[in-house]
């Protein structure tokens, strides 16, 4: 009998939570269904909004999904159709993306509107593993405070000097003895990975005043560097994945990437913090000694954790955009030999054959010819903010607070619209202009909101002189000597994006010492 009783007594209560939690469920299901509703036909300017079919709930995580291996070229195709030239995409669970390479919106997210679209808690969780809340994972004034300090730090005369003595030391004591080497015996070199290991070794010098790898290029990586590498790898899966729920989950569950990554990581970190207590014991003095590390230290009130993220901040940066930068040169100039012949005659040019700073700082055509090929292969393809209001861009698009604005500098170095109907063509005179009555070559700088490889505004990279001080270096001193010989003519590389934008499979030369 008291079982009986029992038994109804439930039923009653039962029913009543049932019919609730279905209810709950219901309007949780249907608040999906209108958050992901496509967009009305027109926008607040009654201009058409364009982007993939959507779905309920699911969004467009079919297309984006089927292209995750090639999301810049996607997004590319998907600018290239829409008449603003941005594209509205609705992900899963109701999160919205807008992808665009209109200069006017660029101006307004990079500038116009900054506080408006802060990298957001979406880009902080992602990066925070590694970057910790170094200047590149900050917002508002941790983010003030740490560019006026870094400012103040890239702009000093002794950190030029430095970084001019790293750079041209690593080339000539191990860049060029390597490739001398190879073109001797014929070796075939993957140029994409032996720039990206001399890459990180300057940005390690120049970062920790130490080199954590090997002196041999052609010997096979450290512990350190398998590390970073490993962390590459992640931030692509986190970057390119449909959700950020299903990293998420990984990194809960400990599987996949996600597991190496506590390890990498923890190797970082460990080399990081042994470093600076060794310059807590000796420290340097010097102000031309002093690496980033040092400076960062010796910042008022910081402390290790600070000098720590704010290191490996710059060396993330620093270690893969320009040796990508470099790498992607290097093959178009191979297929472009009257370009390499204008390098080449810039570079004899230059009295008394020295290649120091500032002969390299003058070489126009060089500098007009690297800007050129990251118009086409920028190493950061795409760069992405978070809407923290409702908002409306220039062309008309809206954004609803919280959604992820992403702008495209991939996709924007292959609009006819901003760069004309030879836009397909590798041609670095159109940076360039006849300067008096000698007739050199005048560098006419572009509209950093048409060509924002190096972001615009209060967030323009702090390392676009470092970078360029080093990829002309390496690019002088390497064509100076050597032809860079495809092993194919018919060579396509296939690009993958892996925090900057690689070659599947590197790219496998030979090179040969130039005939005088």
């Amino acid at each position: 009998m008291t079982t009986i009783l029992w038994s109804k007594a439930m039923e009653e209560v039962t029913l009543p939570v049932f019919l609730v939690t279905f209810a709950l469920f219901l309007v949780c299901i249907l608040s999906l269904i209108l958050r992901t509703r496509a967009p009305s036909p027109r926008s607040a300017s009654s201009k058409p909004i364009y982007g993939p079919k959507s779905y309920p709930i699911i969004g467009a995580a079919p297309s984006l999904s089927s292209n995750s291996h090639r999301l810049p070229e996607y997004f590319t195709e998907l600018i290239q159709e829409s008449p603003t030239g941005t594209v509205f995409i609705h992900c899963p669970f109701g999160s919205k993306l807008i992808v665009t390479a209109n200069p006017s919106n660029v101006e307004h997210i990079l500038k116009t509107r900054f506080l408006a679209y802060p990298l957001g808690p979406i880009f902080y969780s992602t990066f925070y593993d590694i970057l910790g809340d170094g200047i590149f994972n900050a917002d508002g004034e941790a983010w003030k405070f740490q560019r006026k300090i870094a400012s103040h730090e890239f702009s000093t005369r002794s950190l030029r000097k430095f970084a001019e003595t790293v750079i041209g030391g690593q080339v000539s004591d191990r860049l060029l003895p390597l490739l001398t080497s190879a073109a001797a015996t014929g070796t075939i070199l993957d140029l994409q990975d032996v720039l990206a290991r001399f890459g990180f070794d300057n940005i390690c010098r120049i970062a920790f005043g130490a080199c954590p790898v090997s002196d041999d290029l052609s010997l096979s990586t450290s512990e350190f560097t398998m590390a970073f590498t490993v962390v590459g790898k992640i931030l692509s899966e986190r970057i390119t994945a449909v959700s950020p729920v299903v990293w998420k989950i990984k990194r809960a569950l400990g599987i996949g990437f996600e597991k190496q990554l506590r390890y990498a990581v923890r190797t970082i970190d460990d080399f990081t913090r042994n470093l600076i207590r060794e310059r807590k014991q000796n420290p340097l003095t010097t102000p031309e000694e002093l690496d980033l590390l040092s400076r960062f230290m010796n910042v008022d009130g910081a402390d290790d954790r600070f000098a720590k993220d704010m290191v490996i901040s710059f060396v993330i940066a620093g270690m893969y955009t320009t040796s990508a930068a470099l790498t992607w040169f290097f093959w178009l100039v191979s297929r472009h030999r009257h370009v390499e012949e204008e390098i080449v005659k810039e570079i004899a040019s230059v009295e008394g054959g020295t290649l120091g700073f500032d002969e390299v700082k003058e070489m126009n055509y060089l500098h007009a010819a690297l800007c050129e090929s990251m118009r086409f292969y920028p190493p950061v393809p795409a760069d992405i903010k978070y809407a923290a209001e409702d908002d409306v861009l220039p062309d008309g698009t809206p954004v609803p607070k919280g959604a992820s604005v992403m702008y495209h500098p991939y996709a924007m170095g292959r609009t006819k619209s901003l760069w004309g109907e030879d836009w397909e063509e590798f041609r670095p005179e159109r940076w360039l202009r006849r300067d008096g009555a000698d007739g050199k070559w005048r560098f006419v700088p572009e509209d950093p909101y048409r060509y924002p490889v190096f972001q615009a505004g209060p967030r323009i990279c702090l390392g676009k002189d470092l970078a360029f001080i080093q990829m002309k270096t390496v690019a002088a001193a390497v064509l100076s000597r050597f032809r860079v010989v495809r092993l194919s003519p018919d060579f396509q590389p296939v690009m993958r994006w892996n925090v900057t934008i690689q070659m599947v499979g590197g790219f496998p030369v030979k090179v040969e010492e130039r005939k005088t």
